[in-house]
Formats: structure tokens, sequence, C-alpha cells
């Protein structure tokens, strides 16, 4: 009469998989499909987990669910004759007969005093603790000398830098403001706004000490709102087409240049700020 590790065995082989093939199917372990169909049902599962996983492997492979589990159960806790593993390959790893132990090994494990003979060969090379020939690194010491006269090295350099940068650059400034005192402080060119009131076009003309007109300053039409900023280098001659709609700001206050001018006129004097 089969046993149910060679009943599972022949109804895998007789479907033609594998044990990987059986245990991707069932979500079980291979190793666990292997020990039942080698008769090994102590898996280091509760007893519940292995019936379950020999019920389904056996109705995976048709066979008899119910009549495997009695089978099972009539082993009582006793175990079955434990048949050899096949040689088969599962997976990338061959599961094989395991090798027996060597003797002398076995003879040492029963009786620890006794001397177990090792192989002869040629002696192993020993390295004496000091004095060794063996290839070292480096002297830290020396190390640490090479990397501070490095770093040395580096700061001078940067100082020469710092100090080269600083003398590069001053006497070309201190020359310059002893040549022209006015050089840091640039005057600043007074001035006035122009804004329009309506359509109107205007003239400025810097004033010539003998009442003539000097350098044109701006000259232009401007429409409604828009606004101009003049120079103011002294006093000034103002002229425009309609001077009641333009209006001079001086100091951020509007002025109206018609009522500055007077009625009628289109020409006056902006006397030096």
């Amino acid at each position: 009469m089969q046993t149910i590790g060679e009943r599972l065995e022949e109804a895998r082989k007789k479907k033609g998989i594998s044990i990987r093939e059986a245990a991707e199917a069932t979500k079980i372990r291979g190793d666990y499909l292997q020990k039942f169909e080698s008769n090994h049902f102590d898996i280091g599962l509760t007893e519940i987990y292995t019936r379950g996983f020999l019920r389904t492997y056996a109705n995976f492979l048709k066979l008899p669910s119910d009549r495997i589990i009695n089978d099972y159960a009539a082993l009582g806790r006793g175990e079955v004759r434990p048949r050899q593993p096949n040689r088969e390959v599962y997976g990338r790893m061959e599961i094989g007969v395991a090798t027996p132990p060597d003797a002398g090994t076995t003879a040492a494990a029963e009786n620890p005093a006794a001397k177990v003979p090792t192989n002869s060969g040629p002696a192993q090379p020993h390295y004496p603790k000091t004095g060794s020939s063996l290839p070292t690194g480096p002297d830290p010491a020396i190390v640490f000398k090479y990397l501070k006269w490095g770093g040395a090295a580096v700061i001078g350099i940067l100082a020469l830098l710092l100090v080269w940068s600083l003398f590069s650059s001053g006497p070309k400034a201190s020359s310059t403001n002893k040549d022209n005192p006015m050089a840091a402080a640039p005057s600043r060119t007074p001035t006035f706004g122009l804004e329009a009131l309506g359509p109107v076009s205007v003239t400025v003309h810097r004033a010539n000490p003998d009442g003539t007109d000097g350098e044109l300053l701006f000259t232009g039409s401007m429409g409604a709102g828009e606004k101009r900023t003049v120079s103011r280098p002294g006093p000034v001659f103002i002229e425009a087409s309609l001077a009641q709609n333009i209006q001079i700001v001086l100091n951020g206050r509007p002025h109206n240049l018609g009522e500055i001018l007077g009625t009628g006129k289109r020409r006056g004097e902006l006397p030096a700020p």
C-alpha cells in the first residue's frame, strides 16, 4: 500500500509539474511540499496548519483530500517510515541526500577528550606579532606634518592676495580724491517741474547775464496731465503758448505760470534757486 508521500509525489509527476510550480500554485512553501512527499509531516507548525496545507495540496493534485487527511490522522503521533528524498531540482537548488558526518568528527563529538586526526599538509605560514615585514600604511606623524605645511601655505597665499588687493586699489582712490576734492561729493543740479493743465508748447532757456537766451534746456509740446522735469542751473527764461495751461512746480508746490507772469504775458524769468 502506498504511503501518503508516495501518492502525493506520483500525482504531481503525473500532472507534469515541479515542486516549485506546485508551491507557486498553492501558495505553500516548497520545502513543506517536499517534506510531505517524503512522509515528514513535522514542519514546525501547529496541527491545524499542517492539516490545512496537506488538504490544499491534495485538492490541487486532484486526490481525495478526506482520505488523505484520514490516513494522516491514522498515523497518530508516530513517525512514518521516511522516504529518501529524490534528487529533483527545486528552483535553482538541488535537494539531495545529506552526507553523513565524518567518522572522526562523530568520535570527537562522543568523546571530547579524543584527538581527531587532521589531514596532513603544508604548514601554514606564521607571521610574527612584531617586526613584521608586511607593508604598512604611511606614518601618521609624517602625514600630519605635510598637511600642516600645506595648510600654512594656503593661508599665506590668501593673506598675500588680500594685501595685494588692498594696496592695488588704495593709492588710485587717494590720488583721485587729492587731484579733485569735489569728486567724492558730486554736485546735484537743481531742477523744477512742468505740469500741463491743457495743450501747451513750452520752451526753457538758460538766462545769460546780459539778459539774452542761453543754453536750451527744454522745448516741446505737452498734453493735459503731462509732466516734465527740467534742470535749473541758474536763472531761466520760460516761454509758453498758453501760460495759463502750464504750472511751475517748485519744492513740490505748483504755481500757475499765467498768474506769475500776469495777464497776456507768455514769457518770464524764473530766478536762480
